[in-house]
């Protein structure tokens, strides 16, 4: 089971980032999240080992094939990959903007 650091805020559903800890744009994709108040869940790929992160890297690739960072899933249909302020936006709703 994958263990997510949880964000309390406004709930918009199920929100998750995957992301690397060094990497510029998966802290700025989080840092939006933050800023528009959304309730979220993150995990860190490379900050785990093993199956941990066997388990992380398949459930990316559900939805990002090219397993890239930051990878964003909204309510588990919705993926955004990249930092992508606008479409963030758009997928949270305009209750957040």
């Amino acid at each position: 089971m994958i263990e997510y650091t949880h964000v309390d805020g406004i709930d918009k559903g199920d929100v998750r980032l995957f992301a690397l800890s060094t990497c510029v744009w998966c802290k700025r994709t989080k840092q939006l999240l933050t800023s528009l108040g959304v309730s979220y869940d993150y995990v860190f790929v490379d900050e785990l080992d093993g199956p941990n992160k066997e388990e992380v890297v398949e459930a990316v690739k559900e939805h990002n094939p090219r397993c890239s960072y930051p990878t964003l899933v909204i309510n588990n249909s919705d993926c955004i990959v990249g930092y992508k302020k606008e479409l963030i936006e758009e997928a949270l709703g305009d209750s957040v903007s």
